[in-house]
């Protein structure tokens, strides 16, 4: 697994890479709760990620609730093959707001 940051627009883009689980995935909450501490709205780039356990889609759901009380949004963009079928498994694509891409998110 790895990751790193990009910005589009006014968001900050986090680009998953690979599998998250239990074993890597309080490095990314550490990454996305600093993108939403320092008051940025989060894109999250599942087009290189391959797989997410609880532990991974936990820390998403932290990370929107924290988005949330900041008044920041955090987005899904391209979610596909398994992680896309978890998000739809625990019913969570119809908490979180998925788009196709980065590039579809014009504002």
């Amino acid at each position: 697994m790895s990751f790193d940051c990009s910005d589009h627009l006014h968001y900050k883009v986090l680009h998953l890479t690979g599998e998250v689980d239990l074993s890597n995935s309080t490095k990314v909450r550490r990454c996305l709760l600093d993108i939403l501490d320092r008051g940025n709205s989060v894109i999250v780039d599942f087009s290189k990620l391959t797989y997410i356990d609880s532990s991974g889609m936990a820390i998403l759901v932290e990370g929107l609730n924290t988005a949330n009380k900041k008044e920041l949004s955090l987005t899904i963009a391209a979610a596909v093959g398994a992680p896309l079928q978890v998000l739809e498994l625990t019913r969570l694509n119809q908490v979180f707001t998925l788009v196709d891409s980065v590039t579809d998110i014009k504002e």
